[in-house]
């Protein structure tokens, strides 16, 4: 399958970049961090039913992967992996996608 990320995604990861680089004074802790969330959407993208089925909760075939402390929030669009949001865990996902 094809991996797109929506605006979004892209938005969200750039403010993990940031909010890392500042927050640990490393911009290599930052590029890893980014890299290990990309390669996990990767795999997703190869193997697109590995996350949580989440479509109850949030709709639009929607699915959700950890890595570390954060969720991807994805879902299979006829042949692609679609990554919608990239957020912390702690953060409060059904209000973020709730019906």
């Amino acid at each position: 399958m094809a991996l797109r990320f929506a605006a979004q995604a892209e938005d969200d990861l750039d403010q993990i970049w940031s909010y890392v680089a500042e927050k640990s004074a490393s911009v290599s802790i930052a590029d890893h961090l980014i890299e290990s969330i990309t390669e996990h959407c990767y795999l997703l993208a190869s193997r697109p039913y590995l996350g949580r089925d989440r479509n109850s909760e949030f709709g639009f075939q929607s699915r959700s992967f950890a890595v570390g402390e954060y969720v991807i929030v994805y879902g299979v669009v006829g042949t692609d992996v679609l990554v919608a949001r990239v957020v912390h865990g702690r953060r409060d996902l059904e209000a973020l996608f709730g019906h």
